[in-house]
């Protein structure tokens, strides 16, 4: 019979990344994005269809010769490569120490994995290990899962469809192969308590409930969260060590930080990864029903879920119910001046990706992820849809009670910033407007 350690184990090697799967409706249409969505449907063929991810592209490239990766001194292996040619900086890094990954084993505290990303890949180093874990967003297909064996006398990726066993539920990540992130309760061994102690989270989570089995560094004033702390008492997994785990500047004393580029867990990195995740699942859940949808010839239930689900990506996109910052933040890394710098900035020097990170994520309340090839992808219907969603709200004609915290301020900056910044916009976004009700 199988230890029960190695049954723990075997539950929990399955993900790369760790995203909240509860949706608020269009009018009293409440959107259901816990359904399971079928893969292998002929208008989606997941496993079979051909795929245009940046992992995909840069492999093909590798083939032919017309790149090529070399093992870098500065971290070990080809980590540094790989991050360079997906033009992922290394201050994205955040760390996990709960063993929530196929590398369960050589997870812990003393031997985090460290992640790395940008609005399409996402990149996972576990220090010991000869293999790389790698996801990348292809925009109708969503997240292809992959590993890079260093080993290999011509290294490469190799397709690893064995993640969707954690990362294709209705309950983990919207019912469609996804990212997530998750807080766990983990013991000092970084093992997380099962039996529904699981809470994935996004940017809608409040602080407190955040980032268990993660490692945090930064500042965040008298807010507190699960994140650097470990349970030492199995008969209650939830009551978490948090001595000396909040405002950490340094985790030195966590683990040893040789081989790794930083020894830094960024806390504004953290925050952006988990808006990020939700974002992507979203578009790619919505799109997917809308091709099975015209593939089918749907009836109105489907259509009206279809229309829920464009409201729900607008709510999510414009930080409806994002979860206040009671204290400012401050992260440890340059990602919160580098993350801004990738703009699209305006004739005013504005960006969506500017944080503020007093009172909530960004300055301006609208997600940068629509500049991303996945939300370009959505079929005509989707992405019209959200468009006019959009619009609705920022001219003030949508006066919904759940986008009150928008100001009228924070609706012109941001309608003025697309304006400039957003190819393919309708025509009607050029078109002058009235003044924003508030104004």
């Amino acid at each position: 019979m199988m230890p029960l350690k190695s049954w723990k184990l075997l539950l929990v090697a399955c993900g790369v990344l760790l995203i909240s799967t509860v949706a608020w409706g269009w009018a009293d249409q409440v959107y259901q994005d816990k359904t399971f969505i079928q893969s292998d449907h002929p208008a989606i063929q997941y496993s079979e269809g051909p795929l245009n991810d940046p992992i995909t592209l840069l492999g093909k490239k590798l083939e032919s010769g017309t790149a090529k990766l070399e093992p870098r001194p500065e971290a070990p292996g080809y980590l540094l490569g790989i991050l360079k040619s997906l033009d992922i900086n290394p201050d994205s890094q955040v760390m996990v120490f709960s063993k929530t990954s196929f590398q369960a084993a050589l997870i812990s505290p003393k031997n985090p994995r460290a992640l790395f990303f940008n609005d399409d890949n996402y990149i996972g180093y576990v220090r010991g290990s000869d293999v790389l874990e790698g996801v990348s967003v292809d925009p109708r297909q969503g997240p292809i899962f992959y590993t890079f064996d260093q080993r290999w006398e011509k290294p490469g990726f190799l397709r690893r469809d064995v993640c969707m066993q954690c990362h294709n539920s209705d309950t983990s990540s919207n019912g469609v192969p996804g990212l997530m992130v998750a807080s766990v309760f983990p013991d000092a061994e970084g093992m997380p308590a099962f039996r529904g102690a699981q809470a994935l989270t996004d940017d809608r989570t409040r602080f407190e409930e955040r980032w268990g089995g993660w490692y945090v560094s930064g500042t965040h004033g008298d807010q507190r969260h699960r994140g650097n702390a470990v349970g030492h008492d199995r008969q209650h997994p939830d009551v978490l060590d948090t001595a000396g785990t909040q405002n950490l500047i340094s985790l030195a004393r966590k683990f040893e930080p040789t081989s790794y580029p930083a020894a830094v867990s960024d806390i504004v990195a953290l925050m952006t990864l988990e808006h990020q995740c939700r974002m992507t699942n979203l578009f790619i859940r919505v799109g997917w029903q809308e091709r099975i949808a015209e593939h089918d010839h749907a009836d109105a239930a489907a259509r009206a879920q279809i229309d829920a689900g464009i409201d729900a990506i607008a709510t999510y996109m414009l930080f409806a119910e994002a979860a206040p910052l009671l204290d400012e933040v401050q992260g440890v890394s340059t990602f919160s001046k580098t993350f801004p710098a990738r703009g699209p900035l305006d004739t005013k020097g504005r960006t969506l990706r500017e944080f503020d990170l007093k009172t909530r994520l960004f300055k301006y309340p609208l997600s940068y992820m629509i500049y991303s090839r996945a939300f370009d992808a959505l079929p005509d219907y989707v992405r019209e849809g959200v468009y006019r969603r959009l619009y609705e709200v920022l001219t003030g004609k949508d006066q919904n009670p759940k986008f009150a915290k928008l100001s009228a301020e924070d609706r012109r900056n941001v309608l003025e910033i697309v304006r400039e910044t957003k190819r393919g916009l309708p025509a009607y976004w050029r078109e002058p407007v009235a003044p924003v009700a508030g104004e």
